[in-house]
């Protein structure tokens, strides 16, 4: 049986982290340190870094934070956004990054993937997939966090991703990220139905039980989560930081912490539920006795 990993997503515009839906319309809710060290204290397998708005400027500005990061987290971190060249790759694997996360520099030059891999090992490259479905229920890959079309068949590019060297694949359906309308499964399913290295769901949870269907139905070996874990942290810990010359935050200074189809929840209690489903995850066995106990 195959172990699940739980991998928060940390969205960053410049020193903030940010929230958006269908990838627009980016709200800021902190600074991603203090969400990146809470989720690693409380049961996070990995912690994914993406910078938004990299890919507008051809560059990748996480390395600070990375740096910082990999000095008091001890679990894989994987950084994105932006990453054009094998320098690039280096200089956020030498700050402390564990994984890439590529999509716009390979779709124009796929041949990255190979030399990438060659250089710095298939288990450092992540291939992100972002997708759209299209009128004749194909998917669509797009690039540049999700702006621009391709072209290019999301199911076919995934077969390509593999062949070419890369160690697993994030799959986001654009349709149905930051909505809390839960994942979008048939896209999930059809590429871990024909690729065989990991694959990581991302977007659309709403609830606990979103993440169940698409490890049970989607075929995900992990899942990317963000704004049920986001609004939970917001809703506990408030801004915490001064943010009034910095971006939009109307939606924190009203106050609220979510919105109806997102359900606040934890890893733990993501954890907690695939546990009492059956799903093999990291997690601490005496705390779920003591918490059914209760």
């Amino acid at each position: 049986m195959k172990t699940v990993r739980i991998i928060p997503r940390l969205d960053v515009k410049g020193p903030n982290l940010v929230k958006g839906i269908n990838l627009e319309g980016l709200r800021v809710l902190g600074k991603p340190w203090n969400f990146a060290r809470y989720y690693y204290e409380n049961g996070a397998d990995e912690l994914i870094f993406m910078d938004v708005v990299a890919s507008l400027y051809g560059r990748n500005s996480l390395v600070d934070i990375i740096k910082k990061t990999s000095k008091e987290i001890f679990i894989p971190l994987t950084v994105g956004g932006g990453l054009r060249t094998i320098d690039d790759i280096h200089n956020v694997l030498r700050a402390g990054a564990d994984k890439v996360s590529l999509n716009t520099a390979v779709i124009n030059n796929p041949e990255l993937i190979k030399i990438a891999a060659e250089k710095f090992g298939s288990s450092t490259i992540m291939i992100s997939i972002e997708a759209i479905k299209k009128n004749d229920n194909n998917y669509e890959a797009y690039t540049n966090n999700g702006r621009e079309r391709t072209g290019i068949d999301a199911i076919q590019w995934a077969k390509q991703a593999e062949k070419l060297g890369a160690g697993e694949i994030m799959v986001t359906s654009i349709d149905n990220e930051g909505t809390g309308r839960g994942f979008g499964i048939e896209l999930t399913s059809m590429i871990a139905k024909y690729v065989s290295i990991p694959v990581i769901a991302c977007g659309g949870a709403g609830t606990v039980d979103h993440v169940l269907d698409v490890i049970e139905k989607g075929g995900a070996d992990a899942v990317s989560v963000a704004s049920i874990l986001h609004y939970n942290f917001v809703a506990q810990y408030g801004m915490g930081d001064d943010f009034s010359a910095e971006g939009n935050i109307e939606f924190l200074k009203r106050g609220k912490a979510g919105f109806s189809k997102i359900q606040d929840t934890t890893i733990d209690e993501i954890k907690k539920n695939l546990v009492y489903h059956g799903i093999s995850c990291r997690f601490d066995e005496q705390n779920l006795e003591h918490q059914e106990a209760g």
